[in-house]
């Protein structure tokens, strides 16, 4: 694996995400064009969100995985912050060399920075029928898709 680099989604992200969202066997049934406004206005959606963020990963300029992650505040033990990850894609291309683990390794880490104090629980979204790695692939899974850090 190159080095990779990681950064928020913004607006004109949106088309090169939709295109990685379509790039398996259930996307491409069920996602429409990219250019397609919805996506635009789901976007806006999301950005305005507090704790609800894109994230990517890149190589070089090419856009290799994106992640969508939810930090939901709770009451229960003790104000634990949950964090949950969505839509964890990879290029079809480059499934297999470690760019989705680093890719939730970063969200980790992005949660860790803006959570409050106490403890935390990593949750996975539930994986479809060709998710296969997800949920597994990142540091300190319990391959039940909860990690606490």
């Amino acid at each position: 694996m190159t080095d990779l680099t990681f950064r928020e989604a913004e607006a004109r992200d949106v088309p090169g995400i939709v295109a990685l969202m379509r790039d398996d066997r259930l996307g491409a049934t069920r996602e429409g064009d990219p250019d397609d406004p919805a996506y635009a206005r789901a976007f806006a959606g999301i950005d305005a969100h507090p704790g609800v963020r894109i994230l990517l990963a890149f190589d070089g300029d090419r856009l290799v995985g994106c992640l969508q992650l939810i930090l939901i505040p709770s009451l229960s033990h003790r104000g634990l912050t949950r964090a949950q990850l969505e839509s964890v894609r990879t290029a079809s291309d480059r499934r297999g060399e470690g760019i989705g683990a680093a890719l939730v390794a970063h969200a980790v880490e992005t949660a860790r920075r803006e959570r409050p104090g106490g403890g935390a629980k990593l949750r996975s979204s539930s994986s479809s029928s060709i998710g296969g790695a997800a949920g597994r692939e990142g540091p300190d899974w319990d391959g039940g898709g909860v990690s606490s850090w």
